[in-house]
């Protein structure tokens, strides 16, 4: 069973769901003109930008960008980048770069539609993402539900188990903490948080988010530091193990490749369809707004968290074609500070930050698509209940199966996301120039659901002017 699952999971990724990536990606980099190079400082000023108002149910732009991040950085940013490079060389590393790179393309345009079609929740803030808008706007339900079951099963039960499963595991091998013990205290932990709804995620994520990302790059900055005189083998060896001819005739470029894209996708999730879940609460007012964000959501992940691991395993020096996973970020991190059992320590601490706030965010694009699904509230509960039993499983048994299985169901949500944006990204496209010559004008740019004419009736939750 698992040699057929894993047999489908790579004939879904490598031959469906990365030629349409990369596809996708391009095209909107094309069309958009380069939006995540060009407007990069516009992303980082609109980040602390103040809510469209304050009302106390309304989320900031900023709380959805650390909610998102939450989500995307995790186990992928530790232990993914560390098998990427112990099955695809240093030259996985450079793949991850463009995937970002141009990737950030397709989040930027995933994240405005969920903003353009956005609805108001009972609570009297917003709600959306991907099954919102196929619904709305494609008026396809079937296609919408779809994408709601594969995102709820993909991050709220199979991702949360393994990352689970990673916290279990560095916990058990730095200080022999039972498996048991970390599977009740981390499902006590999710409970809490979740059935506090929203609100409470954006709380923790807020607080957690940024003292984790900040702690890991100052690590990451020592042992740069360290191994200063390296560096430049280091970044070269990275790009000549992408391109170099003994890596093409041995068939491992193709792997550097296929694993950097994988890892690169598992990381910063540009275009699967998982951030707009949390893009359509930000209260902004204009949806080219959010989606600038969110793009600078997958730089912060990738060409900054992401490359920290890098740079620590590969600036480190150790030998990397017989560890695995967190395995060999751990020994990097032992290498450097010469005292036993530091770096495992902090890697498992890094851990439980990185991957617990991912659970949070993986449940709250579950519980998203669920409300989406029915608005009866026993079943999110149920859900609720089922996420937390998959995070004590996932702490205490091995996920060989169901690791395998996600990559199933996360290829196949990919898949509906890419070819809804396909579809609708001329929307988006139609805000951005909206957004720009508002700008020329010196203006603060504004949105209404007149902005786009021909699908007014859709954008009740924007200002009629």
């Amino acid at each position: 069973m698992l040699e057929l699952i894993n047999t489908i999971a790579t004939y879904l990724t490598d031959w469906m769901l990365i030629p349409l990536l990369l596809a996708v990606a391009i095209w909107f980099t094309f069309r958009t003109r380069g939006v995540q190079f060009r407007m990069l400082p516009s992303m980082c000023r609109l980040l602390l930008e103040r809510p469209n108002d304050h009302k106390k149910h309304h989320i900031s732009s900023f709380q959805a960008f650390v909610v998102s991040i939450a989500s995307r950085v995790g186990t992928g940013n530790l232990a993914g980048v560390a098998t990427a490079i112990t099955v695809g060389g240093p030259g996985a590393v450079f793949w991850m770069w463009v995937i970002a790179l141009i990737g950030a393309s397709s989040s930027f345009i995933e994240s405005t539609l969920a903003q353009i079609f956005k609805i108001k929740d009972r609570d009297g803030g917003f709600r959306g993402g991907p099954a919102y808008y196929i619904q709305r706007a494609i008026g396809s339900r079937w296609w919408a539900v779809t994408f709601a079951i594969l995102i709820a099963v993909t991050f709220g039960l199979a991702y949360n188990s393994v990352q689970a499963n990673t916290i279990a595991d560095a916990f058990n091998s730095s200080w022999s903490i039972p498996r048991s013990l970390t599977a009740v205290i981390l499902t006590v932990a999710t409970l809490l948080i979740i059935w506090g709804g929203l609100k409470s995620i954006v709380k923790f994520s807020t607080i957690a988010v940024p003292f984790m990302a900040i702690g890991y790059i100052i690590v990451a900055l020592i042992i740069i530091a360290m191994n200063l005189g390296s560096l430049p083998d280091v970044l070269t060896m990275i790009v000549e193990d992408a391109f170099g001819l003994n890596q093409a005739l041995g068939g491992t470029m193709g792997a550097a490749l296929s694993m950097g894209i994988k890892r690169g996708l598992f990381s910063n999730e540009a275009g699967e369809g998982s951030a707009p879940n949390i893009a359509a609460t930000a209260n902004v007012s204009h949806p080219v707004k959010q989606g600038l964000v969110q793009a600078l959501g997958v730089f912060t992940d990738t060409l900054l968290i992401c490359s920290c691991t890098a740079f620590i395993i590969l600036c480190s020096g150790v030998e990397y074609s017989n560890n695995e996973g967190i395995a060999l970020t751990q020994r990097a991190l032992d290498s450097q500070f010469h005292i036993p059992g530091l770096g495992a320590g902090f890697i498992s601490i890094a851990i439980l930050f990185f991957a617990f706030t991912s659970i949070i965010g993986n449940y709250y694009y579950g519980e998203t698509n669920i409300r989406f699904i029915t608005p009866r509230q026993w079943i999110l509960n149920t859900y609720r209940m089922t996420v937390s039993s998959m995070v004590a499983i996932g702490s205490v048994v091995s996920l060989d199966l169901v690791w395998s299985f996600a990559d199933i169901t996360m290829s196949l949500m990919a898949v509906c996301n890419l070819c809804a944006i396909l579809w609708l990204g001329k929307y988006a496209l139609i805000a951005l120039n909206d957004y720009r010559t508002q700008r020329r004008h010196g203006l603060n740019p504004r949105f209404t659901r007149h902005t786009i004419p021909a699908i007014h009736h859709l954008t009740e939750a924007w200002p009629e002017r």
